[in-house]
């Protein structure tokens, strides 16, 4: 297992995990609806590492958006940390977003004019935490201490993903929310980012991935499976 960074930093709020109560989304383009999510319910505890599976077109990546706050359910609430989420103004989404949950893209996690270090601090200076972990302490996390000043177009595709989890992780959040992670890593990488996410799991993190990827699914407490919006296992 890689090193873990500072232990969980006073005042994160873990005890409620996240939770998600009868979710539905829907989209209408012209005459049409889409039901993205229909009826979607779901718990991670803190410290649980859940993989949510299905096809492409399921409702995996319009699940996590909601539960981070980036979309609002059509019904349904999801709460993070003990706090409700959803149904809620978007400056007040963005605050508890920014405390209580890290987000990990495939991609674009990190800003291109700022360095790795300093993408760090931009996410922790967003949260707004009276306490929170050290950048170096984050960085050594994620075995990048020595890239700690490199732009993220100078990064090998490892060195990437692991700087995007680094910016997940800056704020020790009470949730970490992943969408196809390793989507674009060769196996040994993938090996690498799935053992940090699994470290985080081990220091409270509920951590909930969206993944194709048999290696997910394999390292997973609990796998959901998502079809048409529904899940069926």
């Amino acid at each position: 297992m890689s090193a873990s960074p500072a232990g969980t930093a006073p005042g994160t709020d873990r005890a409620g995990g996240l939770s998600a109560r009868s979710l539905y989304r829907f989209y209408r383009a012209g005459g049409e609806e889409t039901l993205a999510l229909q009826g979607v319910s779901l718990d991670v505890a803190p410290g649980e590492f859940v993989a949510v599976v299905g096809p492409s077109g399921s409702g995996k990546s319009t699940l996590l958006a909601c539960l981070a706050g980036l979309d609002e359910p059509d019904g349904g609430t999801v709460t993070v940390g003990g706090e409700q989420m959803s149904h809620r103004p978007e400056p007040v989404r963005a605050r508890i977003r920014a405390r209580t949950v890290g987000f990990l893209f495939q991609s674009g996690n990190l800003l291109e004019h700022l360095t790795v270090a300093d993408n760090v601090v931009l996410a922790q200076e967003l949260a707004d935490r009276a306490t929170r972990p050290d950048p170096s302490d984050v960085l050594a996390s994620v075995g990048l201490t020595d890239r700690a000043r490199s732009r993220p177009s100078t990064l090998s595709g490892g060195e990437s993903a692991r700087a995007g989890l680094a910016v997940a992780l800056a704020n020790d959040p009470a949730v970490l929310l992943a969408d196809e992670p390793t989507g674009e890593l060769d196996s040994a990488t993938e090996d690498v980012v799935l053992d940090l996410l699994l470290g985080a799991a081990e220091r409270g993190t509920a951590v909930l991935v969206a993944s194709h990827s048999p290696a997910v699914a394999a390292v997973a407490d609990r796998i959901v499976t998502l079809t048409d919006g529904r899940i069926v296992t």
